[in-house]
């Protein structure tokens, strides 16, 4: 089992040189979730970017990332264009449970919503496991194609 933590607004801090968030290459709020959870569990940083910046380079690092592991893995993504990339993954992954989560509040902001969906992936990937690519967004956990973001209401729901 893996993380694969690829940025997005999970992990945006507060940059007071450019009085904005930024998406930093850090896997730090990652790791502080996964410290408070007392598991052993692996984090891996990679793209470092806000979803909207995601191209399909990213998405093939990303896919290599995931075959280059043998295990499960979650992947912490950007929530504008996670089921583009869970998409664009799907037709590779046969043998092993693909979780996205993200957050749409940074962790430095408010850290529940973020650690909220990170556990609710990381349960689905360590104790309900079955082969295929799912979403873990605000209670919900459920194939990709079934998930969507809804932007008027500003949360995940079955679509």
């Amino acid at each position: 089992m893996i993380i694969l933590n690829t940025g997005g607004t999970f992990n945006k801090i507060y940059d007071p040189l450019i009085g904005g968030l930024v998406v930093p290459k850090s896997d730090e709020a990652v790791r502080d979730i996964v410290r408070k959870l007392h598991m052993e569990l692996e984090v891996r940083g990679l793209i470092y970017k806000d979803s909207l910046e995601f191209d399909d380079e990213d998405r093939k690092s990303l896919l290599e990332a995931i075959k280059e592991h043998d295990g499960d893995v979650v992947v912490v993504h950007g929530t504008d264009t996670m089921e583009r990339s869970a998409a664009f993954v799907a037709p590779y992954i046969e043998d092993r449970c693909v979780v996205f989560t993200g957050a749409m509040v940074p962790y430095s902001i408010d850290r529940a919503e973020a650690s909220a969906n990170l556990m609710l992936a990381l349960a689905k990937a360590l104790y309900f496991r079955s082969s295929g690519v799912y979403i873990a967004m605000h209670g919900i956990v459920d194939r990709y194609e079934r998930v969507t973001k809804d932007r008027q209401r500003g949360l995940f729901v079955k679509s």
